[in-house]
């Protein structure tokens, strides 16, 4: 367990395997097969965005690569100017669905 970034509260980490137990205890799949399902998923996911598409997961939220520029970065040490060589990024974005549930507030009416 480690604590949140505020300090309010202990979190969680959810791993693979909890994902699977989770699929086994839903679905009704053996535990072999539900390991085959998740590990597809996130393969499916991962080679998606691999290639630089972006990953739209209804009432969950995106997964977007985004190009950045190079740019000038400063060791804040020494002070030294560094330059910074243009990379991909993948940025998270939260449905209003998502956001609202995190907030405890009420997901009627909200798209994502």
């Amino acid at each position: 367990m480690t604590k949140s970034d505020t300090g309010a509260k202990a979190v969680r980490t959810v791993t693979r395997s909890d994902l699977y137990e989770a699929v086994y205890q839903r679905v009704g799949l053996s535990r072999a097969e539900s390991a085959e399902l998740v590990e597809t998923f996130l393969v499916e996911v991962s080679d998606t965005i691999a290639r630089g598409e972006t990953v739209k997961l209804s009432s969950f939220g995106s997964f977007v690569v985004r190009a950045k520029g190079e740019r000038v970065g400063r060791n804040p040490k020494t002070g030294i100017e560094v330059p910074i060589t243009p990379r991909r990024v993948l940025v998270f974005k939260p449905s209003n669905i998502l956001k609202a549930r995190i907030n405890g507030q009420s997901e009627t009416g909200l798209e994502d």
